[in-house]
């Protein structure tokens, strides 16, 4: 960027997200020095004002924005320059755009373009015409004006060309008009539709986007997920898709700014200039323009559902340092077993070949039950794929039959786990085990913790969004980013357990510093500190502070080691034990001491009440796990297929995907079925996200099942109440992330615009 030193962008951002100018210009200033989200939002409240995470990150983001528009205005404005053509008035005109749309409608006059219709009428000597047009006098004959730049030697045959030579040019001055052409962006956008129909050559052909082969609904009320869909129908030869307003309704606006004057003599030369103006030169770029606002729009909405998903199964709850065996289920390999310590490092592998007739399954589960006692684990995480139901049911039916009552069987998503065995980190953690041994000692580990192992996969791997492939990949993957971050740093990490995909995600540390921490870690042994983090190769001081609080070390050195107190507050923490006549060592984790401390009293311009009372809590719980208590999904044994499936059977599920338009729910038959929005609850509900996360454990009743397309419809809904005096029931949840109860919805029913069977063709709106 060339963007001038002394522009300030904070009074901007201040401004446009609306926050306080002194913690925007805090937030600015910490990001130029290295300072990272995380580390701002946890250790710097006094210096931002208590701003959280979320405005952090639309500072950021905002401010890379202005940073971009600013340097656009500033070119814009020497290119008019050097054409000698920048008046005072036009200056601030260019200096008062605030997006980069403005700027570029005023610039577009001055902008080198490619020889044109009106380029040609001008040649021809035809400008002082188009004036008269354009001018709308009182008195004149279009007719014999025109006739006067009748000359066959400028390609001015007629009076008819003449006056089509002068439109020319007064419908490209309309056309260019930053009044103009922000008038008709603003009701493509407000009253603009998007209409979709189906190709010739697909008519009456089945395909994915039928139920929008004769689509039309408001361009401002799209759901994300519709506009993707279209576009994709459309990309893939299927629709054709047209976005705007009939020339009729906005072609009178236009006559308004161009001050056409009805009853003039030139008024009708106006009245097709404008026509042309709109239908030729302003509908297809606005067009364009409107479709990348709503492919962004889209693109935003998109990512922030994949977001919130990933985000519910990063959190998901972990079920801890236990022993645990992990099945990668398999029907002609075999169902490759993998057990892990309490530390997820592996001890040992088991193939088990129980689909391959009575003999090879009797002797599958004497191997399985002896392959449990030698090892002793707490769990077996099942892997969901195809065959996790068969072989969950063989497990649970092999324990039993052994008396190994107390282990118990969870099913896990083995989204990804593919992606990870084949990866660069799999081989460097398991250098000597096959693909398909690597997949199960990865679902074991998601079992134990899911935040720990998904991080080692891309993202976008876990396929837990809408329509991902379509969105901005870019967009997509910074979002993702973002959100692993703030996981990772929200829970903490342990120093001497965790791996290198895992360290390269807390604050301030690189991929390459995280790796070289692990390798000091299997050379010199477990840290015994925090400080001793400063002894790495590679981990400078702005690294150390950035990273330290979120790393914790159980049983270290200092007792506030395994916390999230900074290490630049221990001081303070020792001065506060000190003076409450009580060892550093009994003050951490003793919440009725640390409730005694006079938070006021400690308070200085540089550690404010807001760090002090994170500092308290921190003491009460020091590094506890903000994750929920693990408690596993429980399907029904006697339905593992869709053709188990009955309309109207009830059953627990666990949701795993939630997009703009309902939530996928897992019932144990290797399908998801899918609860459409109008199905999540008793009341209206406008975003899926206000019922349901991933993660969530959801009772569902069975509406259809369409076993040719695997399609399941299912209803959240409590059923249908008996008699005049029921009363409605709202649908009781039971979420594995609790505490996080639906949130009443704002939106009247009325707004409701879907069909209550998910399959069923939307209802234009």
């Amino acid at each position: 960027m060339t963007t001038p030193a002394d522009f300030d962008p904070v009074p901007v951002l201040a401004r446009d997200l609306q926050l306080p100018e002194r913690g925007v210009a805090a937030v600015v200033r910490l990001l130029a020095e290295g300072a990272t989200v995380p580390f701002i939002a946890r250790y710097r409240k006094e210096a931002t004002g208590g701003l959280d995470e979320v405005q952090i990150r639309a500072i950021e983001e905002r401010r890379t924005y202005v940073l971009e528009l600013e340097d656009r205005r500033r070119a814009v404005l020497d290119t008019i320059a050097a054409q000698g053509l920048l008046t005072d008035e036009l200056r601030a005109k260019i200096l008062a755009c605030d997006t980069k749309a403005a700027l570029e409608d005023l610039y577009l006059p001055f902008k080198p373009k490619r020889r044109t219709r009106a380029m040609v009428a001008r040649e021809r000597g035809l400008q002082p015409l188009a004036d008269r047009i354009l001018a709308q006098p009182d008195d004149g004959d279009p007719q014999a004006e025109a006739a006067k730049f009748v000359k066959a030697e400028l390609e001015v045959p007629d009076v008819k060309s003449a006056l089509a030579g002068a439109r020319d040019i007064v419908a490209e001055v309309i056309a260019e008009s930053p009044e103009v052409r922000a008038m008709v962006r603003e009701v493509f956008a407000k009253e603009g539709t998007v209409r979709s129909e189906v190709m010739a050559d697909k008519a009456g052909q089945p395909t994915k986007f039928e139920q929008y082969y004769d689509h039309e609904e408001p361009a401002a009320n799209m759901p994300s997920h519709r506009f993707l869909a279209v576009r994709r129908g459309e990309q893939e030869g299927v629709l054709r898709v047209k976005i705007g307003v009939g020339p009729d309704a906005i072609t009178p606006r236009i006559e308004a700014l161009a001050k056409a004057r009805a009853g003039t003599p030139f008024h009708a030369e106006m009245v097709a200039a404008v026509r042309d103006a709109f239908v030729r030169l302003l509908a297809p770029t606005i067009e364009t323009d409107v479709r990348i606002e709503l492919k962004m729009k889209a693109d935003r909405e998109a990512v922030q559902v994949f977001g919130d998903n990933l985000r519910a199964l990063l959190l998901a709850a972990p079920f801890g340092g236990r022993r645990v065996v992990g099945v990668d289920p398999g029907l002609r390999t075999g169902c490759k077993c993998a057990a892990l310590d309490e530390t997820g490092t592996y001890l040992g592998q088991a193939t088990l070949y129980t689909s391959q007739g009575a003999a090879a399954a009797a002797r599958a589960e004497q191997e399985l039950v002896a392959f449990v006692k030698a090892h002793k684990p707490d769990a077996i995480a099942v892997g969901n794929g195809t065959g996790g139901r068969e072989a969950e049911a063989f497990v649970r039916a092999a324990l039993a039959a052994a008396g190994l009552k107390d282990i118990i069987v969870v099913p896990v998503s083995e989204a990804g786990a593919s992606v990870y065995s084949a990866s660069e980190v799999a081989r460097e953690e398991l250098p000597d085990l096959d693909v398909t041994i690597r997949g199960a000692v990865s679902i074991a580990r998601r079992l134990q913790d899911p935040l720990a192992e998904l991080v080692k996969i891309d993202p976008k791997a876990i396929g837990v969004g809408q329509y991902q492939h379509d969105v901005f990949q870019p967009l997509l993957a910074k979002k993702l980013d973002q959100v692993v971050e703030s996981c990772v740093n929200g829970v903490g990490v342990d120093l001497n357990t965790a791996s290198a995909p895992l360290l390269a995600r807390v604050a301030g540390m690189r991929p390459a510093v995280a790796k070289s921490v692990v390798e000091h870690r299997a050379r010199h042994g477990a840290f015994a500190s925090r400080q001793a983090l400063l002894t790495v190769p590679g981990l400078g001081p702005k690294t150390f502070e950035q990273a330290a609080g979120f790393l914790r070390i159980r049983g270290g050195e200092h007792p506030l080691d395994a916390s999230a107190v900074h290490p630049e507050r221990y001081a303070l923490v020792e001065s506060i034990a000190a003076d409450l006549g009580v060892p550093l060592a009994k003050l951490v984790g003793d919440a009725a001491l640390a409730a005694k401390i006079p938070v006021a009293r400690y308070a200085t311009d540089s550690v404010g009440e807001p760090t002090l009372r994170d500092i308290v809590a921190e003491l009460g719980k020091p590094g506890r796990d903000p994750r929920d208590r693990f408690d596993p999904p429980k399907f029904r044994a006697d339905v593992t297929t869709m053709n188990d499936l009955k309309v109207g059977m009830t059953l627990e599920g666990v949701v795993t995907n939630v997009t703009a338009f309902g939530a996928f729910v897992d019932v144990g038959v290797h399908q998801d079925g899918l609860v459409h929005i109008s199905q999540l609850a008793d009341r209206f509900v406008k975003d899926p996200h206000e019922v349901v996360k991933a993660g969530d454990r959801l009772k569902v009743r069975v509406l259809e099942v369409d076993l040719e397309r695997k399609r399941i419809a299912l209803t959240a809904k409590s059923e249908a109440p008996r008699g005049p005096a029921a009363q409605p029931r709202v649908q009781e949840r039971t979420p594995l992330n609790k505490g996080r109860g639906p949130k009443p919805s704002e939106a009247p029913r009325a707004q409701q615009t879907f069909s209550n069977n998910p399959f069923a063709r939307l209802r234009k709106p």
